[in-house]
C-alpha cells in the first residue's frame, strides 16, 4: 500500500501525540486529530472538532470507567469530554498504539490507559511501549508480551503521556521507521 493509503487518529496533544503526528506527516500518513471546544492541542494540523453530540457518541459510565482501570477519578465532569474524544480515536483506529506505563494490573496508567482498554475491548490489535522498561508489549492471550509491533492496519490510533521521554520517542520514530521503509 501507498503510505497515503494511511490514516493516523490522534489527539494530537504535547508528548506522545504530537510525536505520533510529526512522524505520520514525515512519513506521508494522513493525519486526523480530534478535539472539542476547551481542549487545547499542541498540533493544530488536520483538526476534527467534535459538537456535543458527537462527543455523548463515545459517552460510557464514570463508573464502568473506574471499575475496569481499577482507580476512581476526582473530576469526572472534565475528564469524561477526554474520555469521549477517546473513543472517537480508537474508534476509527482499527489498530492502537500507546506510550505509557503498563501497571502490575495489566492496565496502563492515566488517560491513556482508558484508550488501551477500550482497544482490549473493542479486540483492536493493541500495542504499548512501556516507559518504565523501554520495551513495545502487545495485548495478546490477555497479557502483555513482549514485541516489537508493525503498523499493518490502514487506519490505526496514536496517542500516549504528554510526559513522553526521549526512549518513547525513539520507539514512535522507530515503530514508523520499521513500518514504512
Amino acid at each position: 500500500m501507498n503510505n497515503q493509503e494511511y490514516s493516523i487518529y490522534s489527539g494530537g496533544l504535547k508528548g506522545a501525540e504530537e510525536t505520533f503526528g510529526e512522524c505520520a506527516q514525515k512519513y506521508g500518513i494522513n493525519e486526523i486529530n480530534f478535539s472539542f471546544d476547551g481542549h487545547k492541542p499542541s498540533r493544530e494540523k488536520n483538526i476534527t472538532m467534535l459538537s456535543d453530540e458527537e462527543l455523548k457518541k463515545g459517552n460510557i459510565s464514570m463508573e464502568i470507567v473506574s471499575a475496569r482501570m481499577g482507580r476512581r477519578y476526582a473530576q469526572a465532569d472534565k475528564i469524561r469530554k477526554v474520555f469521549q474524544l477517546i473513543f472517537h480515536m480508537v474508534n476509527k483506529g482499527y489498530q492502537v498504539f500507546a506510550i505509557g506505563w503498563i501497571q502490575s494490573d495489566k492496565t496502563v496508567k492515566g488517560g491513556t490507559g482508558w484508550g488501551v482498554e477500550l482497544a482490549k475491548f473493542f479486540n483492536r490489535p493493541t500495542s504499548v511501549f512501556d516507559q518504565g522498561a523501554n520495551k513495545w508489549y502487545t495485548w495478546k492471550e490477555n497479557d502483555w508480551m513482549e514485541d516489537e509491533p508493525v503498523i499493518l492496519n490502514k487506519t490505526f490510533c496514536g496517542t500516549g503521556t504528554r510526559n513522553l521521554s526521549d526512549e518513547g520517542k525513539n520507539a514512535i520514530e522507530n515503530l514508523f521507521s520499521r513500518s514504512f521503509t
